[in-house]
């Protein structure tokens, strides 16, 4: 990893450059049913051939539009990776996401094809007109259905050489769909020349976890985010030899994969550690042995951590270690050497907790606009409480409104037939407007806050709080009401009304929020006396919530109220 290629390769020159350095070297492996089943790197590409020639007999010309709707599994690299080589787009859809969403995207990308998991899926969608002429169905292929047809009458039983891709590198590679906080999603037009850069500036940066050998990713985050996408399987495509891909089952039996499989690099959101934490701190009880013991762990391990432990702290951690905290990381298999943390920050507390552990978390930041990733942590000058530093060949800069400023050839082309939306983040000096005010201080990029007033939850689900508000408010019994929750598992109200019961108040906030997303219903709840005036400075003379300064005036009450389930029920 010493000497990096020209950053204008496509995707397909990293797939074909890692099948010639190390054809027998572990590619994937995955859980057929009944037993785990590995790839190499030779035989991936026999299957990818299959894929194009199915594909070449679509009559598709370089730069067509195909969807591809899945869970992460072989089958989406495949078809990824022979769609790249013949310059086709690839549309990335959330398998489980809404019929009549999908059929948008697909509509408005102009997709000509569609790889889907379901064909029940796609009976749903075809209530919605797509201009769709062929769905290849990975299970459940419909009977009667000209269009549809199941992956495995559709792939040939021999395959084609996979070539060098038609496409240049500042050709499209994938459109990728954004989540769409308010209105329709907008396809965010990535290409290869991006998303190599992204790639090769994360390798560069973080020589230490890239360029060593033998290591195993564990897949679960969905191949259609741009984070996982990147991270989780083009980044192992570049590493050394012996880099493989595990696809776990699922979020469902993730506890399980890692103890099996035990990777050594995972691609995470924070709502994992904050599910791991919350089974720890039920056999934590308050005052007991347990929990000082634990704490104390926590405790000498962060000050290791922070380079700050004394003589007592060195001679006891081994002995904590032992008792606490590799028992916590057998939890996630034991050899969990570095967690790419991404999609919403991690609680302090929590990265307190699992650095102290041991584990060690690279704390990124980016967007789908980015490719996504614009700045890590760097191994020597990890501060888990920032987003790390801008990764190498891009430049970054802070606007007079604090809001962060990205340019490089990270940043997208556009956005799909949307030259209105594009000049509007992608300004005439080239500099992609990110929506997101920092702080940078000695390099380091700390997040504070957002132009728009965006809550993420630690999940990635991404609320404008101001849209779930004003619903609420159309229930009279509301005075003033205030959604919080950022950085958390699910969403909280603050509210000034005469009502004081609190259960009452949350069943009538949801039932206002009933043609919501099922992550924008309310969960934690608390009533307040003191209403919110411009003389208290809680509201400005035009009426609109500060919301910081409510939310640090009501802060032991919101920490109080994620603590309850009595009034609306919580995980």
């Amino acid at each position: 990893m010493d000497n990096f290629p020209e950053r204008n390769w496509t995707l397909t020159d990293l797939f074909l450059s890692r099948v010639r350095t190390s054809p027998q070297g572990k590619a994937y492996r995955w859980f057929d049913g009944s037993c785990w089943v590995d790839l190499t790197w030779a035989e991936t590409e026999q299957r990818v051939g299959r894929f194009r020639a199915a594909l070449e007999k679509e009559n598709l010309k370089s730069g067509d539009r195909v969807g591809v709707c899945s869970r992460n599994r072989i089958e989406w690299v495949c078809f990824d990776q022979a769609a790249l080589s013949l310059g086709l787009v690839v549309v990335p859809l959330f398998y489980n996401d809404r019929p009549d969403n999908m059929a948008y995207c697909l509509n408005d990308a102009g997709a000509r094809l569609l790889m889907i998991e379901d064909g029940k899926v796609w009976e749903a969608m075809r209530a919605h007109e797509t201009q769709l002429e062929r769905v290849v169905c990975i299970t459940h292929a419909p009977s009667g259905d000209a269009k549809a047809v199941a992956l495995d009458a559709w792939l040939p039983a021999q395959g084609v050489e996979v070539l060098p891709s038609s496409a240049k590198t500042n050709d499209l590679a994938t459109l990728v769909y954004t989540s769409g906080t308010t209105g329709r999603p907008k396809g965010v037009m990535l290409t290869h020349h991006n998303i190599v850069n992204d790639v090769m500036g994360l390798c560069a940066a973080l020589p230490e976890i890239f360029a060593l050998k033998s290591y195993s990713f564990l897949s679960f985050l969905p191949l259609s985010h741009m984070l996982e996408r990147t991270v989780g399987y083009y980044i192992p495509m570049y590493m050394q030899e012996g880099t493989q891909v595990i696809f776990a089952r699922g979020i469902q039996e993730l506890g399980e994969d890692l103890v099996s499989q035990k990777p050594n690099v995972i691609v995470s959101v924070p709502r994992i550690f904050e599910r791991v934490y919350s089974k720890v701190e039920e056999n934590l009880p308050p005052g007991s042995f347990k929990r000082k013991l634990f704490e104390k762990t926590v405790d000498i391990g962060w000050k290791r951590f922070k380079k700050e432990a004394g003589l007592l702290d060195r001679l006891l951690w081994p002995i904590l270690d032992l008792l606490v905290a590799r028992k916590l990381r057998a939890r996630l298999g034991g050899r969990l050497d570095y967690i790419w943390l991404g999609g919403a920050p991690l609680a302090p507390h929590l990265l307190r907790i699992f650095t102290g552990m041991g584990l060690t978390f690279i704390h990124g930041y980016g967007l789908t606009e980015t490719s996504p990733a614009v700045s890590a942590n760097l191994l020597a000058d990890n501060d888990p409480m920032s987003v790390g530093h801008v990764i190498p060949g891009n430049e970054v800069r802070v606007a007079d409104n604090g809001e962060l400023l990205v340019r490089g050839p990270i940043v997208m082309k556009g956005y799909w037939n949307n030259p209105q939306g594009t000049s509007a983040v992608i300004d005439a000096e080239g500099w992609f407007h990110t929506g997101d005010i920092v702080e940078i201080r000695e390099e380091r990029i700390y997040i504070r806050g957002r132009v728009k007033d965006i809550i993420i939850l630690s999940n990635g689900e991404k609320i404008p709080p101001a849209d779930a508000e004003q619903a609420i408010m159309r229930d009279t019994v509301f005075e003033q009401v205030m959604v919080v929750g950022e950085g958390r598992a699910h969403l909280g109200l603050v509210c000034v009304s005469k009502l004081d019961n609190e259960k009452e108040l949350c069943i009538r906030a949801n039932a206002q929020l009933k043609d919501f997303p099922g992550y924008a219903r309310i969960r934690h709840i608390t009533r307040v006396n003191e209403a919110w005036t411009v003389e208290n400075g809680l509201i400005t003379p035009t009426l609109k919530l500060k919301r910081n300064k409510i939310e640090e005036r009501f802060a032991k009450e919101i920490e109080a109220m994620y603590k309850r389930t009595d009034a609306c029920g919580s995980e």
